[in-house]
C-alpha cells in the first residue's frame, strides 16, 4: 500500500490503482467515498525513539540500531543569509529530507498505519494518504469510512504525527447514483467536520467527483498557455533548435505527466489540449496559424497527443505483463491460456474481464486487456521481448494518419 519512492512505483501507478478501484465500484453501482489525509510537517515530526523501535521490530541488529541512533544524534541546522551564518539549532526530531535515507526511513515509520484501515482501502505515497471505501448503501459507506478514519487518525497520534484537519478533505464520487446535497460529515477525533470537495489535487492530478478530469485539463491548459505565451514573447531570442528544445523540456512534460490517467476524459476536453499542443508546434515550426495540424505533425516530427497517450498507456500495460509495474497493477493483467492450438493462440493475448457499464470499461483491468488485444492484431508477439524492443515496435505500429475531411 506504499507507492512512494519504490522501484517501479510512482504517482501515476498510485493514481491508476485508486482510479481502478473507484471505477470498478461504480461499475457495480456502488457508492464511493474517500478521505484525502494531510499531515502537518510529517517528515519533520518523526520521533526518533519511535523510529528506532520500528527498526528494532523489523529485526535490525543492535549494531545497526546503534548506527541509526548515532545518525540522528547531535544534528543541527544553520541559516545562511547574505554571507552571515546563524548559530546552530538542535534538531531533535524528523528525518533529513532530500537525503538517501530520509524517504525510506519515513516509509518505515508510517508503514504500520495501513494496518488500521479496517474495511476501507488505504494507499500511501510517503505522507500523502488516501482512505476510501465503497458499497451499495451510502450510509454504510460513510459509516465504514468514519470507523476507518478514526482508527487511522488514532494510529497517526500513536506515532506523534499531527493531522492537518483544515487540509484533509472528503469526496463523494457521485456518478451515476443519486446522492444527498449534504451527506453526513466525516469528523476528526477532536470533533471537527471534514469538508466535502468536488475537486482535489492528488499526487499531481486533479481528481473530481464525476471523474471527468475537467478541472485537471483546465489547469493543464492554463499552465501551458502561460508558458507558450512567454516563449512567443521571447521568440526573437531563440534559434530553431532552441525552440524545439524549450518546448520539449517545458511543455511536453506537462502533457505527458499522468496522461494515462486523464486519457479517459471526453474528446471535447482532450481536444482543448490539442489546440494548445498545436500552438506549441507552430511556435517551433514558424508555421502560419492557418497550417493544418496534420501538416504540423509532419513539420515538427511529433505524434498527436492521442498517439502519445496511447504509447504511454501501452507501455504501462507491457510493464505490467513483464512484472515491472507494481503488483497492484501487474495482478490485473492475465494472459489467456489457450485450450487448443490455433494460429492466433500462439500470440500473447489478455483475458478481458466482464464490465457492466461504460465506467467498468474505463477501469484498468478492462481497458488494458481490450487495448492490448486490439494492438496485438497487428503486433503479434509470441514471446516476451525487452521493454526497449517493445517501445521500438510500438513506435512503428502507432503512426498518425490524417483522417480529417
Amino acid at each position: 500500500m506504499q507507492s512512494g519512492f519504490r522501484a517501479g512505483h510512482g504517482c501515476t501507478s498510485a493514481n491508476l490503482k485508486f482510479l481502478k478501484d473507484i471505477l470498478t465500484a461504480i461499475d457495480k453501482r456502488h457508492y464511493c467515498a474517500a478521505v484525502f489525509i494531510d499531515l502537518a510537517k510529517a517528515f519533520d515530526s518523526v520521533n526518533h525513539h519511535i523510529l528506532i523501535g520500528r527498526l528494532d521490530s523489523l529485526g535490525f541488529s543492535n549494531d545497526c540500531l546503534a548506527w541509526f541512533t548515532n545518525y540522528f544524534s547531535d544534528r543541527v541546522h544553520y541559516v545562511k543569509s547574505e554571507g552571515l551564518l546563524s548559530g546552530p539549532l538542535a534538531v531533535s526530531m524528523g528525518v533529513p529530507q532530500r537525503s538517501i535515507f530520509g524517504t525510506t526511513l519515513f516509509s518505515v515509520f508510517i508503514n504500520d498505519v495501513a494496518l488500521a484501515a479496517g474495511d476501507s482501502i488505504i494507499h500511501l505515497y510517503a505522507d500523502d494518504t488516501i482512505l476510501y471505501t465503497s458499497g451499495p448503501s451510502l450510509d454504510t459507506v460513510l459509516t465504514n469510512l468514519q470507523t476507518s478514519f478514526n482508527a487511522i487518525h488514532l494510529s497517526f497520534r500513536g506515532i506523534q504525527l499531527l493531522l492537518n484537519a483544515s487540509k484533509t478533505k472528503c469526496m463523494l464520487f457521485n456518478r451515476p447514483l443519486p446522492a444527498p446535497a449534504r451527506p453526513s460529515s466525516i469528523t476528526t477525533l477532536d470533533g471537527s467536520d471534514l469538508k466535502y470537495v468536488d475537486n482535489y489535487k492528488y499526487l499531481g492530478v486533479w481528481l473530481d467527483c464525476k471523474l471527468s478530469f475537467q478541472t485537471h485539463i483546465k489547469h493543464l491548459q492554463s499552465k501551458m498557455k502561460s508558458r507558450i505565451g512567454f516563449l512567443y514573447r521571447m521568440k526573437a531570442s531563440f534559434t530553431h533548435a532552441d525552440k524545439h528544445t524549450l518546448v520539449k523540456l517545458t511543455i511536453l512534460p506537462i502533457l505527458d505527466f499522468g496522461d494515462v490517467i486523464y486519457k479517459i476524459a471526453s474528446n471535447t476536453l482532450l481536444n482543448k489540449l490539442d489546440a494548445v499542443y498545436h500552438s506549441a508546434m507552430r511556435f517551433v515550426s514558424k508555421a502560419p496559424y492557418t497550417t493544418h495540424h496534420c501538416n504540423l505533425y509532419v513539420l515538427v516530427g511529433w505524434p498527436s497527443l492521442h498517439t502519445r497517450r496511447q504509447t504511454h498507456w501501452l507501455q504501462v500495460i507491457y510493464k505490467s505483463l513483464l512484472g515491472k509495474a507494481p503488483p497492484y497493477l501487474s495482478s490485473l493483467v492475465t494472459i489467456i491460456a489457450p485450450t487448443h492450438s490455433t494460429r492466433s493462440s500462439r500470440y500473447i493475448s489478455l483475458v478481458t474481464p466482464k464490465a457492466n457499464s461504460s465506467f467498468g470499461r474505463l477501469s484498468f483491468q478492462f481497458s488494458a486487456a481490450n487495448d492490448w488485444n486490439e494492438l496485438h492484431k497487428s503486433l503479434k508477439l509470441e514471446i516476451h521481448i525487452s521493454l526497449t524492443s517493445f517501445k521500438h515496435q510500438l513506435s512503428e505500429q502507432l503512426t498518425d494518419h490524417c483522417t480529417c475531411t
